[in-house]
């Protein structure tokens, strides 16, 4: 009988949870989520008239509004997802502001750039749909303070 085969089935999840690939994993993959998100707030911020036209553009009511909505969703949901900080319910919202996001800006599929922005964000959607699913992991805010 191997070492593995002798724990008990909660000791192993409670080794499998403390073992680096959950609790690194997991950080990094909020981190690389995170961060396309924080790039494109603060793109917004910079440059406001420019994000405000975009959305005119794309035909969406209150274009300012929307912005503000945007910017809002986008840096703070990214430092959210980035710190592990109710990871659950901010990767829930990034997940349908990432469909949402591809479907009122990125569906003229002729255009391959914009196809793949489209893709894009269905995949971002997909990858924080892992988090909603599995939590932000143990080098988290939630894990510190039992939400993980």
């Amino acid at each position: 009988m191997t070492m593995t085969a002798a724990v008990a089935p909660n000791a192993r999840s409670s080794l499998a949870a403390a073992s680096p690939l959950t609790r690194f994993v997991p950080a990094v993959g909020r981190l690389l989520m995170g961060t396309i998100f924080l790039a494109s707030g603060l793109g917004k911020l910079a440059a406001p008239a420019a994000a405000v036209g975009y959305i005119q553009s794309a035909g969406l009511p209150l274009p300012q509004l929307a912005l503000a909505a945007a910017i809002l969703v986008e840096v703070g949901g990214s430092l959210m997802l980035i710190a592990g900080y109710r990871a659950r319910l901010v990767a829930l919202v990034l997940a349908l502001f990432s469909v949402t996001t591809a479907l009122a800006f990125h569906t003229a599929f002729a255009d391959q750039n914009q196809m793949i922005h489209f893709l894009k964000n269905l995949a971002m959607a997909g990858g924080l749909l892992q988090v909603v699913a599995f939590g932000a992991g143990g080098l988290s805010l939630d894990a510190r303070t039992g939400r993980a």
